[in-house]
């Protein structure tokens, strides 16, 4: 049966309708990031950038460099959408925008990540197959079908997205709606809709509702009797959070996905009228079946596994912060930090308090005191500009602070580590952050 749901042939539609409102929705990113000032305050006026750990190397391309750069993504995108030199397209597409994610996390975001994935998964797709101007260059390349192989790699993809998003908000602070009052109090201001969301039967709604969202819309989707319902109901919650948090493409692209959970031939109905029908369903395995079959079990292995990692970390990873990222754990908690980073030269042992200001931009500011990876980069990152001037020095971070969702500040990380002298191991627990404290911490 399962092989059978995978290679049956079927419509393309849905395939080739993504395609366009992908590469469309990505130039848009690419180009708004320029636009909106993004790119200047996160990659080109910031003297370091904090990528992930690992990836030093990646450094942002000096000058004016960055804003090529972005420009050659977003003709990328459009490319992508007219199909043209499709699969160079997303294959460069994926590994320079792989390459922007990696080399700067202080705007870490969740969909980022997911557009790494999704651009990953669409250079093994033909989505060039129809409507695309390398068919019109090469008509070999013309086909009306795809395998459901297709359909339902998109539908787990987004499965465990949703599943793990929701799964992590249970959780005390979201459960009791105090999260949604963190998320809601910098929206006050907001024309019309500002001092509603302010209500706790609003955060309550909210609150509920994300969690039900995530859970259900997937299988509702999936499910005829309820899909358009949940369409709706995908439309009202993806609107919501763009104009509520004005998180960029990604509420589109997630309706953008809601093709593939329509009948093929709905899709072309609406879409590709002039379209030639395809209704033979014809099954035929693949001479790649094998290989399809073990890629696939590992990427969905490794994405069924990833997020789970902060199981294995002592401590809480609402706390740590390890374990954190690439976990679909998304719009959880809001933490703020403070302390003094202190450095003291090993030989005179002189000691030189530094100022934040003489490195970090303001976005940098609030991570460093209250995520630990920061942390430790700072301190590493101090540790080699002082090494310039001749120095072998210790780092220090005295009276660190942390709140976690609003609440009071508590110790978190040991000062009397050197942060400098420390290594970092993204699979284990790093004992210079304090035990946790939140079952201690009132409002």
């Amino acid at each position: 049966m399962l092989t059978r749901l995978l290679f049956q042939r079927m419509d393309n539609s849905p395939l080739i309708i993504f395609r366009i409102f992908f590469g469309i929705l990505v130039a848009l990113e690419c180009f708004g990031a320029i636009v909106t000032g993004w790119v200047r305050r996160n990659l080109i006026e910031p003297n370091y950038h904090f990528p992930f750990i690992d990836f030093e190397w990646l450094r942002p391309l000096p000058g004016y460099g960055m804003y090529i750069y972005y420009v050659i993504m977003g003709l990328l995108g459009i490319c992508i959408a007219i199909g043209l030199r499709y699969r160079t397209s997303i294959i460069l597409f994926t590994l320079l925008w792989s390459g922007t994610y990696l080399m700067q996390k202080t705007a870490y975001n969740n969909h980022y990540y997911l557009l790494i994935l999704i651009s990953f998964i669409m250079c093994f797709f033909p989505a060039n197959g129809s409507h695309s101007l390398d068919v019109k260059s090469n008509s070999n390349l013309r086909s009306d079908t795809m395998y459901g192989y297709v359909k339902w790699v998109i539908v787990l993809q987004l499965f465990i997205v949703y599943t793990y998003a929701a799964i992590a908000k249970m959780y005390g602070d979201w459960l009791d709606f105090s999260m949604i009052d963190v998320l809601m109090k910098p929206k006050k201001d907001y024309a019309i809709v500002g001092s509603l969301l302010q209500e706790h039967w609003v955060h309550q709604i909210i609150g509920t509702a994300g969690i039900l969202f995530d859970l259900l819309i997937v299988p509702a989707l999936l499910w005829k009797p309820t899909r358009k319902i949940a369409f709706f109901l995908s439309i009202f919650f993806h609107l919501f959070n763009s104009v509520i948090f004005q998180i960029g493409i990604f509420p589109y692209l997630s309706l953008a996905f809601s093709v593939f959970f329509f009948e093929p031939e709905t899709i072309r109905n609406l879409f590709f009228k002039k379209k030639t029908p395809y209704t033979d369903n014809e099954f035929k395995e693949p001479s790649y079946k094998n290989v399809l079959l073990t890629f696939g079990a590992i990427y969905f292995g490794l994405q069924l596994l990833l997020p789970l990692r902060h199981y294995i970390i002592a401590d809480d990873v609402l706390w740590t912060e390890e374990g954190h990222r690439m976990s679909w754990r998304m719009m959880l908690r809001s933490r703020s930090g403070k302390g003094v980073f202190t450095v003291v030269d090993k030989n005179t042992k002189e000691k030189f308090p530094i100022d934040p200001d003489d490195y970090l931009i303001k976005s940098q500011k609030r991570k460093v005191y209250a995520h630990p990876d920061f942390a430790w980069q700072f301190a590493q990152y101090l540790k080699l500009e002082f090494e310039k001037e001749g120095k072998e020095v210790s780092v220090y971070l005295k009276e660190s602070r942390i709140s976690i969702n609003g609440k009071s500040y508590v110790p978190f990380i040991n000062d009397k580590t050197d942060l400098a002298s420390e290594k970092w191991n993204r699979w284990k627990h790093h004992d210079w952050i304090l035990p946790s404290k939140l079952e201690e911490v009132k409002d």
